[in-house]
């Protein structure tokens, strides 16, 4: 579905990713790896917002290298920021559908919004402005990419700035997502339990593919190297 021909990424005095190839067909995979590793600039690189130095990304056997990232969300690409964006004078309803588009019921889009975890009724008149939490315009965030039943969605970093209670019920909204959406799901996090429930994980570090395996082949390894790298400091 998803594939990096030999993507390559740099500013005027840093190589950030380097010779990545990589396709991307499963169902749900994470990317995970050290800080500065390149992560968000692959995703970033995906959605359109930069474009690589170098290589190609092909989508459904179509170079969307040089769409940008409105031409690539029309064609099926959906990103979530690692910290959503405030509409001054946008509502939640607005928002929703604006994603879902024209023909969509009211019912359906209340049903969405209880899907990520928030009371319909409550929420469908808010303002998406400084009102609203960090961990409550992520799961709008999210129930505004489940409404456009994207084929591919990416999320960079979603548990980023938020507390312990709004990252267990994203976890809650993202078990529900891999389940019913049946587009392609990409997710950047550090998280074990985000990573857990991944069918393959791709490890970067410096900037080049280290691992792309099951998560059964690289989670132990992963987890035992944090357990030793604590336990040497």
């Amino acid at each position: 579905m998803l594939e990096l021909q030999n993507i390559c990424y740099q500013t005027d005095d840093k190589v950030i990713l380097k010779d990545i190839n990589l396709n991307i067909n499963d169902h749900f995979v994470a990317v995970t790896g050290p800080n500065g590793s390149g992560k968000s600039t692959l995703a970033k690189l995906i959605a359109g917002i930069i474009k690589p130095t170098e290589g190609k990304i092909i989508l459904d056997g179509e170079d969307i290298t040089e769409l940008s990232i409105t031409e690539r969300a029309n064609k099926g690409i959906s990103y979530a920021f690692q910290q959503p964006v405030r509409f001054k004078g946008l509502t939640v309803k607005d928002l929703m559908f604006l994603a879902a588009g024209k023909g969509t019921k009211l019912s359906e889009i209340r049903g969405i919004i209880s899907e990520v975890g928030l009371n319909a009724t409550d929420y469908l008149n808010r303002s998406l402005d400084g009102s609203l939490s960090g961990g409550e315009l992520k799961r709008i965030e999210i129930a505004m990419i489940f409404a456009r039943s994207s084929k591919l969605s990416l999320f960079d970093e979603p548990e980023a700035g938020i507390d312990l209670w709004s990252f267990q019920k994203l976890i809650h909204v993202f078990e529900k997502m891999v389940q019913q959406t049946k587009g392609n799901i990409v997710i950047i996090s550090h998280q074990e339990r985000i990573l857990d429930i991944a069918d393959k994980i791709i490890y970067l570090k410096d900037g080049q593919i280290e691992k792309y395996d099951s998560k059964e082949n690289i989670l132990p390894e992963l987890l035992n190297s944090v357990t030793n790298n604590n336990g040497g400091e």
